[in-house]
């Protein structure tokens, strides 16, 4: 059997019809396939790899680290230095009371861990997120997502979950007294990038200090300079309680966190001790990746870039087949009428050797996350052939 046949046999599918491209190589913005096909990646590994893949920084972290140890023991309990300078450098580059970092596998992981913090300190139960939200796939976040396409069977989910309208001052009404925390994306990127408002935002926040709610915001996609700033909150002059990120965190490698204040996290360590814990979150080769690959993006100036690059997409994708096209830096989405004309782009788009995709909550919009280091010239490039796919239909 070759490996497209063992694939199908042995690997647990997601979907009846994967699109099993086989992978044999990546190398900054390119894909290559066994046969040797090149691919200009447009989405990133879903947002993860923001400096481009197998950057050779990054792999010269990694192999430094695994010439040094592996896995050790459960996070927390030795001092590993990769988890420590990684956390410190994160911590720099955040707000003072964004100082605790606890990382984990992915971003689900980190989902589920500040759901779990909020309701260890407030001592409160109900959790508030919103319609058209995505906050990942294991139950306690898949309750919280905001469609019941995909909650629905899987119920019963955690009790006590209110979901509201994403942009409704009328909404946050709902916030209470009783609500241990309200979960929310900047911007919510599987419902096709739809950015929060400024107002919004602000009166989201206040609402939850006046009541005591913990502020959980998810830049689990949007983190790493992916929207034009470090981190998408930094263009809503607020600050969260509580900080999620994945995805690029890890610079390739698995890797997740929550962030927040130390007096705020303390709260795990006790009734009961050992009130969050992992095995394999922060591992060491996980956080020296994602530490080169974070300190490269800053250093290289790649998200001054972001917006050019972002004006340079928008100024191409016009087409009469085009409805509209939504985009927060470089996380873009190009409406289409329906899915049907949307999948046939995107077939013919890999075909044609570019590789983008769709989203969750909007299966008619084709994705474009691309390596924040893609130059002008691929950006070009890539426009070209998703305006030839759209001609094809």
């Amino acid at each position: 059997m070759n490996d497209r046949e063992l694939f199908l046999k042995h690997l647990a599918q997601t979907s009846p019809s994967p699109l099993a491209l086989e992978i044999t190589k990546a190398e900054g913005t390119y894909l290559y396939d066994a046969g040797g096909k090149k691919y200009l990646d447009l989405i990133g590994g879903i947002s993860v790899c923001n400096v481009g893949h197998r950057h050779p920084k990054v792999i010269e972290a990694i192999k430094k680290q695994v010439d040094e140890y592996l896995h050790v023991l459960v996070y927390g309990e030795f001092i590993q230095s990769p988890q420590v300078h990684y956390a410190t450098f994160l911590s720099q580059h955040l707000p003072d009371s964004l100082n605790s970092v606890y990382f984990t596998n992915s971003g689900a992981e980190a989902v589920e861990g500040a759901m779990k913090l909020a309701k260890r300190a407030t001592n409160r139960t109900q959790i508030i997120a919103f319609k058209s939200s995505y906050h990942g796939s294991t139950q306690g976040a898949l309750s919280i997502i905001g469609d019941e396409y995909w909650r629905n069977a899987f119920r019963p989910l955690l009790p006590d979950v209110l979901h509201l309208d994403h942009n409704s001052l009328e909404s946050l009404e709902s916030i209470t007294g009783k609500t241990a925390c309200v979960i929310a994306e900047v911007v919510q990127a599987e419902k096709g990038v739809y950015t929060s408002t400024l107002e919004w935002m602000k009166s989201l926040r206040k609402k939850c200090t006046e009541t005591g709610t913990l502020l959980i915001l998810d830049e689990i996609q949007t983190g790493f300079g992916r929207t034009g700033s470090l981190w998408a909150f930094d263009q809503f002059e607020i600050i969260p309680d509580i900080l999620l990120l994945g995805k690029a965190l890890g610079g390739g490698m698995p890797l997740g966190a929550f962030i927040a204040d130390r007096k705020l996290m303390w709260n795990l360590t006790s009734d009961p001790v050992l009130g969050h814990i992992t095995t394999f979150g922060g591992h060491p080769v996980s956080c020296a990746a994602g530490l080169a690959s974070t300190k490269l993006l800053l250093e290289e100036c790649y998200i001054n870039e972001v917006y050019k690059k972002e004006k340079l997409f928008r100024s191409l994708l016009i087409h009469p087949k085009i409805k509209s096209v939504r985009s927060a830096g470089l996380l873009i989405a190009v409406e289409f009428e329906n899915f049907d004309t949307n999948k046939k782009v995107i077939d013919e788009c890999i075909k044609t050797g570019v590789l983008t995709d769709w989203f969750l909550f909007a299966p008619q919009c084709l994705r474009l996350a691309p390596p924040l280091i893609i130059t002008e010239e691929e950006i070009k490039e890539a426009c070209l052939v998703i305006l030839r796919a759209m001609d094809y239909q």
